[in-house]
């Protein structure tokens, strides 16, 4: 007879198994989760916890760093700007 622990460990394996179906092999997850004879729920449930970070979610990461990266670069930008164009105005003024 197998003990806890074991259990536990062939559950999570079959779960992880179950999620590289999805990721690698690219089946729907409502196929697997018919295979398997679970909800699709609980397979969502599993790919958030044992599967690859979905690559649009990556990517939405990525872009949201290089929009933030951007932005900073903008305001650093802007404020030089102004400060050139006050300097451009002070000397246009300057009688000496």
């Amino acid at each position: 007879m197998r003990g806890v622990y074991e259990r536990q460990t062939l559950y999570r394996r079959i779960q992880e198994r179950s999620c590289q179906q999805v990721t690698e092999r690219e089946y729907s997850v409502s196929d697997v989760a018919k295979r398997l004879g679970t909800t699709t729920h609980s397979l969502y449930g599993w790919l958030k916890k044992y599967g690859e970070p979905n690559p649009r979610q990556a990517d939405k990461a990525d872009l949201s760093a290089e929009n933030a990266r951007l932005k900073a670069g903008l305001k650093r930008m802007t404020e030089e700007r102004d400060i050139l164009k006050k300097a451009a105005k002070y000397f246009a003024n300057d009688p000496g």
